[in-house]
């Protein structure tokens, strides 16, 4: 972290204003110490670069292994494909020059949308629960309008009506009370402010015509390198099925039914390595969330509604549903 930067944090506990403790230094960059709050005595540890207010053990860890795993493998300049610029683009519709303004990335994951942020050229302060936040340094830290914390969305080091925007994409269905996650996001928006996020959508062809939430009554209480380890194994012993597969009418949804990720249409003429390796994270990332919590339209409006938010518009979109709106003046 850069030092200046302590001056967007304070105490998750007491949302006092922090001092800072150094124990080391790269460049302009504080790699090891401790954020310190006098009011409350709580202390919280800067490991390799980022403040962690949460310990590493935690029901993300899932997140936190695929993440460091597939570092690079959702990064446009690894798969050849503007996938993550669109969405961020098209899923926020805020455009690529937000100069001067403050954006929370709640969830950041490897840090695939965070590269888009940055060059917005926003301050960004991305968040993530899991150990996912350093596979986001090792590729985003470089940026000096960037802030990267390892924290929970349900005590987030922040006062409140900071933000002049928040993102959270792919996030809120693994909380464990997603509805409070969304509350939690609105809180730290200032009046006027927008917020952008997505979740699953809930319906029965998601419920009951897939066997994701079936098997995953048994593997989200796996340890996570042992599922992972299988996960790789079957998609190395069905990948071959699946070329043939894909081949024929409906295909494509066929193979998304045998639990393998299938993104030949987001990626033409891709090469085999790269479909592969997003199919095994992404299969993986169906059946490891020690959550899941799928909403219908409806509820997601209702969400909105309830937290007062206003030019509201949620839709169908990537992740199932997806929204954006903002908190009035």
């Amino acid at each position: 972290m850069i030092k200046e930067h302590i001056k967007y944090l304070v105490c998750p506990s007491c949302q006092n204003e922090l001092d800072i403790i150094i124990n080391g230094t790269e460049e302009n960059r504080v790699m090891e110490g401790k954020l310190i709050c006098d009011k409350c005595s709580q202390e919280y540890p800067v490991v390799k670069g980022i403040p962690r207010f949460v310990k590493d053990n935690n029901y993300a860890a899932n997140f936190g292994l695929e993440w460091n795993i597939h570092s690079r493998t959702q990064y446009d300049d690894s798969s050849g494909f503007k996938i993550s610029e669109e969405r961020f683009l098209n899923e926020t519709k805020w455009g690529k020059d937000l100069k001067g303004e403050l954006i929370l990335e709640a969830g950041s994951g490897s840090g695939r949308f965070t590269k888009h942020a940055v060059e917005t050229g926003a301050m960004i302060i991305s968040l993530d629960y899991s150990n996912a936040v350093e596979a986001n340094y090792k590729s985003n830290s470089h940026a000096d309008n960037l802030l990267i914390i390892q924290a929970s969305i349900f005590e987030m080091p922040f006062k409140k009506n900071l933000f002049d925007r928040v993102l959270c994409i792919g996030v809120i269905q693994h909380t464990p009370h997603p509805r409070q996650a969304f509350h939690c996001l609105v809180d730290v928006m200032k009046k006027g402010g927008h917020i952008c996020t997505d979740t699953y959508l809930k319906s029965f062809a998601s419920i009951y015509l897939t066997p994701k939430y079936l098997i995953r009554k048994i593997t989200k209480h796996m340890n996570p390198q042992k599922l992972y380890k299988l996960t790789v194994s079957y998609i190395n012993f069905i990948w071959p099925v699946t070329r043939v597969i894909r081949k024929i009418p409906f295909g494509k949804k066929i193979i998304w039914r045998l639990m393998v990720a299938d993104y030949s249409d987001w990626m033409p003429n891709a090469d085999d390595k790269t479909l592969k390796d997003w199919a095994i994270l992404d299969s993986y990332d169906m059946v490891s969330p020690a959550y899941d919590y799928p909403q219908t339209l409806k509820t997601y409006k209702k969400w909105h509604n309830e937290e007062g938010l206003v030019d509201i518009d949620v839709h169908y979109g990537y992740n199932g549903i997806e929204s954006r709106a903002k908190k009035p003046i």
